[in-house]
């Protein structure tokens, strides 16, 4: 274990775990996942396999539970002195990173592996793509060539769904987001029904508040993890997706991206280079990547997507 470097001299606030030291912290722990459950699991382009689960994700998953288990005698504790009752608080936890990262797939992943430690059994998940504002609302603000950035978010929606849910009540629903149609979808709703674990996942769920507001959904989280890797990675990894994508849910009539379907390999990879270059890496390199210090813990992937390194703060 080592301290990462830090900019002007200054101890990072991270513990650096390399991943068989990692690996060696939870040698007994078996997952119950099956390889076929996993293949579900993974996003485009991951190369998640049982070897990757048990060594980080497992690990990672008992850590989770033991700060859930820790925050929830936290607050029975609280509540015993002040001689009150409330409702059990769910821990939340957020993970954030980049476009084609695969963040969605470790907060999938996560959520099927804290369900089955005692003592959280019911985990839910929430992305925040139910609440960017719908494509005619982004439209009227000039905003659709900036989805997915900050101002696309209904951040108060987000903080009033999660503080919500973080206050214990029941049948807490957020709007649905179809990725076929690109939009939200009308009356379609997801429903959290009193977690023991929350997820919430997202490009921006680790900003602070913006100006003038004294609250981001980023404070209510108990625990937040970030997916990294060098630019230049998720840029190969996105371009390959969007390939991916590209020759399978983009030949749907119904798809948004419909319309990329006929693109030979040569237009397609530079169409996803175009939208990487204006959309994508701006965003990461002014909004998503600035939020890294701010996790509790940081998931190193290398080229080839595995995880070769974790830093944890101390």
């Amino acid at each position: 274990m080592s301290e990462p470097s830090a900019p002007s001299g200054h101890l990072s606030p991270f513990l650096e775990i390399d991943r068989a030291e990692w690996s060696a912290l939870a040698p007994r722990m078996q997952t119950t996942l099956t390889q076929t459950e996993i293949v579900e699991l993974r996003g485009l382009g991951d190369q998640l396999d049982l070897v990757e689960v048990e060594e980080v994700y497992l690990p990672l998953s008992r850590l989770l539970n033991l700060y859930a288990e820790g925050a929830q005698q936290l607050h029975d504790v609280t509540t015993t002195f002040l001689g009150a009752s409330s409702r059990r608080t769910p821990f939340v936890i957020g993970i954030a990173g980049s476009v084609a990262v695969g963040k969605s797939t470790v907060a999938r992943l996560l959520r099927e592996l804290l369900a089955r430690w005692e003592g959280t059994p019911r985990v839910e998940l929430v992305t925040t793509d139910g609440f960017l504002y719908p494509n005619a609302e982004l439209e009227r603000r000039g905003l659709m060539e900036r989805k997915g950035f900050p101002e696309s978010y209904d951040r108060r929606a987000l903080l009033r769904f999660v503080s919500r849910v973080k206050a214990g009540e029941s049948d807490v629903k957020a709007p649905f987001y179809s990725h076929l149609a690109y939009d939200i979808v009308p009356d379609a709703e997801v429903t959290v029904n009193s977690p023991d674990v929350l997820i919430v996942e997202g490009l921006n769920v680790l900003q602070p508040a913006a100006p003038g507001r004294h609250l981001a959904v980023s404070d209510l989280f108990d625990f937040s993890i970030y997916v990294d890797a060098r630019t230049s990675d998720i840029e190969k990894w996105y371009e390959e997706r969007f390939l991916s994508l590209q020759r399978g849910a983009f030949s749907n009539p119904l798809s948004f991206f419909h319309r990329f379907a006929s693109l030979t390999e040569e237009e397609a990879r530079a169409r996803a280079a175009q939208i990487w270059a204006s959309i994508n890496e701006p965003n990461l390199v002014e909004n998503i990547l600035p939020t890294r210090p701010r996790a509790s813990l940081v998931l190193r992937k290398g080229s080839n997507h595995a995880v070769h390194s974790v830093l944890l703060r101390k």
